[in-house]
């Protein structure tokens, strides 16, 4: 079983070539906003640390440079209300990506094994599943399920979610949680309660903008016990690091010792350069409250042309898009997607998100501020 079984569902990534082709013959051309890249410069305090470490001959350390694990753990008690987190908790990743895609298989799950993640989700959740052999299961309430199923082994939350911007608060945190325990005493096999909160630091409305959002290993939430949680996160989107790939997973102390031995083992190491480029990122606060009001403006100017265009808004209360759908009578989200690709925008079905999100669709922030007011413009003309 494992990775070569089973067929992988096309990259739906692919299938936006047709209509990016009809979006780019629009009169002064193509506004892409379907990818949730980042199109902002690197900051410069950045960039220098990793200029000053680029004499980097020797092989980098897999574990992460003490320095590294350490602005982590202040950045958690400081940004994210986790105070105490050990610093041997936490492992640096090639971008959060490739742990999201492979976490199910480090984890040595299998056929037999389910994986829970969001029904309207990032569709790695799905992907690192099948690679594993396990069976990836969509569901809104995985704390119901984990009432009543015993084959649950990990369990994937986003919050806030790509690509509906939703958050979850302390109490839906914690309701997972001892779900996810209560299964696990059950059955006498750990339960794994993993968190992409990759866009934590862009929260927009209340209480989220104020308090800001918590993490699977907020106190709150953990009753000051992290036993078989993760927490994942990534520089990608607060720093516009998705270049380096520079994230990193934190949590319980056994488990990343798990994790840690596997990656050596397979050589899934962080360059020594871009690990000293994201302790200069997470120990500068100011750049990321810099970046965020860029798309604070964008999301802005996007959503008042969207609702002047006869669009709805959902959820959307944090990340880096908007979830959008026609106002009135339902329509399929590929639908919309070939009607803004006639004012020469491109965005993304929201059936790249699952089958319950096939009437939206998803449009980023990530374009400069000189292509989001040209997008404003057409759709206040339409």
């Amino acid at each position: 079983m494992g990775l070569l079984t089973g067929a992988l569902p096309e990259f739906p990534w692919d299938s936006l070539v047709p209509v990016a082709e009809r979006a780019r013959a629009y009169p002064g051309g193509l506004v892409d906003l379907s990818v949730g890249t980042p199109v902002d410069p690197t900051p410069p305090l950045v960039r220098d640390a990793l200029a000053a470490a680029a004499d980097a001959p020797g092989y980098p350390t897999t574990h992460g440079t003490r320095a590294l694990r350490e602005s982590v753990v202040a950045w958690f008690a400081r940004r994210r209300g986790v105070p105490g987190l050990d610093p041997d908790a936490v492992l640096p990743t090639l971008g959060s990506k490739e742990l999201v895609a492979f976490l199910p298989s480090l984890l040595g799950l299998g056929a037999g094994d389910v994986v829970l993640h969001p029904a309207t989700a990032y569709p790695t959740y799905d992907v690192g599943a099948r690679l594993a052999g396990a069976l990836p299961l969509p569901t809104d309430d995985p704390a119901a399920v984990l009432a009543h199923r015993d084959d649950v082994r990990l369990v994937w939350l986003n919050s806030p979610g790509n690509p509906d911007g939703s958050v979850l608060g302390v109490e839906q945190l914690r309701a997972v949680v001892d779900a996810a325990r209560a299964a696990s005493a059950r059955t006498g096999r750990p339960v794994v309660v993993a968190s992409d909160e990759c866009y934590a630091e862009l929260a927009w409305d209340e209480p989220w903008a104020g308090q800001g959002v918590p993490s699977v290993l907020d106190p709150r939430v953990t009753r000051g016990d992290r036993t078989d949680l993760l927490a994942v996160y990534s520089l990608s989107k607060q720093s516009n690091l998705a270049g380096y790939r520079a994230a990193f997973v934190a949590g319980d102390r056994a488990l990343v010792a798990r994790l840690l031995e596997t990656r050596k083992h397979a050589g899934m190491i962080v360059p020594a350069p871009v690990q000293a480029a994201m302790v200069a990122a997470l120990d500068d606060d100011a750049h990321v409250a810099e970046q965020r009001e860029r798309y604070r403006r964008r999301r802005t100017a996007l959503r008042a042309g969207l609702e002047q265009a006869g669009y709805v808004v959902d959820r959307s209360h944090a990340g880096l898009y908007l979830w959008v759908r026609p106002d009135g009578a339902p329509q399929d989200g590929w639908t919309t997607v070939r009607d803004l690709a006639e004012l020469g925008l491109l965005v993304a079905p929201g059936s790249f998100y699952g089958d319950a999100a096939a009437g939206h669709v998803r449009v980023a922030l990530t374009a400069t501020d000189e292509q989001v007011a040209e997008a404003a413009a057409r759709l206040s003309g339409a």
